[in-house]
Order: structure tokens, then sequence, then C-alpha cells
């Protein structure tokens, strides 16, 4: 008999022994399942200092970055950038960017090193660019085996190939890549709130990824309660149905997992927070109807819980990448997100009214014929007086006010509705 037929018939006809069913004490369950999952991970790893230290300071037009690093566990060091937006007066919600298996961090950076690497980026992939124009601060985090913390001179990750597997090296040490992974996120939440809380919003930490950043950001969202919103993609389907029916990547590998859990079980843990499951219509490594059974399982948990409208499915129209248009307006929706910045855009000397509004076209039309810049919340329009005006992100008004006695217009951006 053909072994991998064996092993998929036992996986068929095993149910899982902590599976999530309606009409349990469901806190008991989520503390029972988390403590078991943990272990499963290879979780807790030793504890030590975080020795926080921002290495680089760099300003850009529209956010200034910070390249940091951090103590994850004894004498392991986690590299990170944090992008603030230029427009923040306060703490802002934050993203912390998971890519998949990938070059490096810099993918969600927007950044360029690899041949393939703008191939990644217009998948969607430059997650922190995206957060930063949407309003956001944003985090992106170096993840083992990946980037500068291990791949080959192509850029190819550590974790990949016949050769070196890097990763797997882990599970003999009890340890496995995506639990190293989900602590190394924890921590990084421990150093949102110790060191940055200053610029970020403790309260509203979202982790968001695609591919294998999808899979570390749905288990550190099972794990981590101070994960405020988890948005994974491309990520979420069933054991069955991707990691034991086709070849993935060895890091995706939890030993025993399947006997005690489907990953749709594992999603009520992170109800009832709120869960944003983005997949691709034709994704071929965690296709539709795996991620559908799944997401049946994990909107069950929410229903129990009176809080169905905290879970949403996106389906992209396309395969194995990120939908960043389809996915954030529900984000901003849940967080019911107001932006505001305060870059003068314009000097009004023809008697507008102070605390008006105006549409952004209209604020484009008082520019001077020679030309001028709008800036809303990281989007920069630059445009001549009567110019049409486009944002990819949903736009607003703009407010008259004064300074010095003159009249000004500035750029703020709502979300939601309108004044």
């Amino acid at each position: 008999m053909n072994s991998k037929d064996f092993i998929n018939r036992l996986a068929k006809e095993l149910k899982p022994e902590m599976a999530y069913e309606g009409g349990k004490d469901i806190p008991k369950w989520q503390r029972e399942a988390r403590e078991k999952l943990q272990d499963l991970l290879g979780l807790p790893l030793d504890t030590c200092p975080l020795d926080f230290k921002i290495t680089k300071e760099t300003a850009y037009d529209d956010y200034t970055r910070y390249d940091f690093t951090y103590q994850s566990e004894p004498g392991y060091y986690v590299p990170c950038a944090l992008l603030r937006p230029s427009c923040a007066k306060g703490p802002l919600p934050a993203v912390i960017c998971l890519q998949g298996h990938s070059t490096g961090m810099h993918i969600s950076l927007g950044e360029t090193k690899f041949a393939n690497d703008q191939k990644s980026i217009d998948g969607g992939r430059d997650f922190a660019v995206r957060a930063v124009k949407e309003g956001f601060c944003a985090i992106a985090m170096e993840q083992r085996y990946m980037g500068v913390c291990g791949s080959g001179e192509t850029g190819t990750p550590s974790r990949i190939g016949s050769v070196e597997n890097a990763s797997m090296g882990a599970l003999l040490l009890g340890r496995t890549a995506i639990g190293e992974r989900v602590w190394d996120v924890q921590r990084l939440i421990d150093v949102i709130e110790s060191e940055l809380s200053d610029c970020i919003d403790p309260q509203k930490i979202i982790l968001m990824g695609n591919s294998g950043g999808g899979s570390v950001t749905f288990y550190a969202s099972c794990m981590d309660e101070r994960i405020a919103l988890s948005m994974p993609s491309c990520a979420v389907c069933t054991y069955d149905d991707s990691i034991m029916a086709m070849n993935h990547c060895p890091c995706n590998f939890i030993p025993h997992i399947r006997r005690y859990f489907n990953m749709g079980d594992l999603g009520a843990l992170i109800a009832p927070r709120p869960f944003v499951m983005v997949s691709g219509e034709k994704d071929p490594i965690f296709p539709l109807a795996g991620a559908k059974k799944s997401f049946e399982i994990i909107k069950s948990a929410y229903q129990d819980l009176g809080k169905s409208d905290l879970c949403r499915m996106v389906i992209g129209n396309g395969g194995h990448q990120f939908y960043p248009d389809d996915a954030w307006p529900i984000l901003h929706e849940w967080l019911d997100t107001e932006r505001e910045v305060v870059d003068t855009v314009y000097l009004d000397g023809t008697g507008a009214t102070e605390g008006a509004y105006v549409s952004l076209s209209e604020a484009v039309s008082r520019l001077p014929a020679t030309g001028g810049t709008v800036i809303v919340c990281g989007d920069t329009v630059v445009g001549t007086s009567g110019a049409a005006v486009t944002l990819p992100s949903k736009s607003g008004k703009v407010m008259i006010t004064s300074e010095n006695g003159a009249k000004l217009i500035i750029a703020r951006t709502l979300i939601l509705g309108s004044e």
C-alpha cells in the first residue's frame, strides 16, 4: 500500500482529541487548548532582559524609520524596523508585519535586494508601507531562518532545500520553527509595552502576515491575547487539505498537532478578538475549500460567544498573495479609526470660513496654478488648481482653520462616515 495514502486515511479517520465543539465551557476549553498548543510549539523559551537598542534613525517625507534589535531569548537578537508616520501626534495602533517565506523583512518595507523581490512586493506583501499609508505605525520583524537571520547568497531562506533545512534542527531540541517565531512576536509585544508606548498604543496591536508570515500570525494570535486584531493571509486551511496534502516548507510542521487539533479548532482560541482570514480563490497550497472548512469552525466559536460580527473571511480573486484593498477597510471599520494630520497645504486669502470643511478636490483647486502639494495621512497628492484627486484609500474632507491670523487648510481624512 502507498504509505502516503495510508497516513492520509488515518488523518481522515482521526477526530482531534481537543476539537472545538459548541456548548462547551469556552473559557475553560481555551485555557486547556492554549496550554496544549504551547507545549506542542515547544514553548516557552528561556526569558532574559530585552536589551532593546535603536541602531539607526532615518527620516523620510511620510515617516521616520527606526531600526532596532531586542533579545528574545538568551543570546538571540531579533532585527526590526519601526515606521512611524510623520503625521503622528501621539500613540497610534501598530501593525506587526510578517513576510512569508521570502528573502527577508525588507519585502514588508517595499525594498528589493534580490532578483525576484519585486514580484513578492507586487503581491501586496509590502505590509509596512501600506500600514503607514493607512495611518498606522508599522514594525517589520525579521523571522528566524530568513533574511539576515538565515539566508543564502541568493536570498533563499535557510529552511528550504535538501542541503541545509536549518529549521529542522530545532525539532531535535524539542523546539519548532513556528514556536520560535511566535516567541519572537510575543517578546516584540513586550518591547512595545516597555519601550515604545510613547508612539504605539499597546491596546491596539495588529498582527498581519501572508503565507509563512500568515502562519505565524495565526499561531501567535492563538497564543497571545495582547494581539487585538489578527489578519493571517493565505495560511489558514485544514492540515489535511494543505500541509499534509502537498509539499510544504519544513517549518510548517509541528509534531503531534493533528492528534489534538485541526486549524479551525485552533482558530477558536482567537475568539472573540477581531479576526480577518484572507484567502485566495486560486491559492494552490492553501486551497479555498479547506480554508472554508476551517473558517466555519472558527466562525462557530465567535457565534457561541455572541461576537460573529468580529469574524470575517476575505476571498481574493487570485492566488497565493495578500489582498490589501479587500482587507484594510475591515480593519478600519473595527478599529473605528480616524486619521488626522496637521500639514499646512495652502494659505487661503479668499475669505474661507474657519472650521468649515471642503472636499479634497476643492482643496486642490485652491492650490496655485503653478502647482502644489496636499498631504493626507501619508498619501501625497501633487496637483494644480482644479486637478482631479484620487487616493488609494477612502478619503473624506479637509478642514479650514487659522494660525497667526492666516487661513489654512489642514488635511484630515475620515475613514468612516462624515462630520
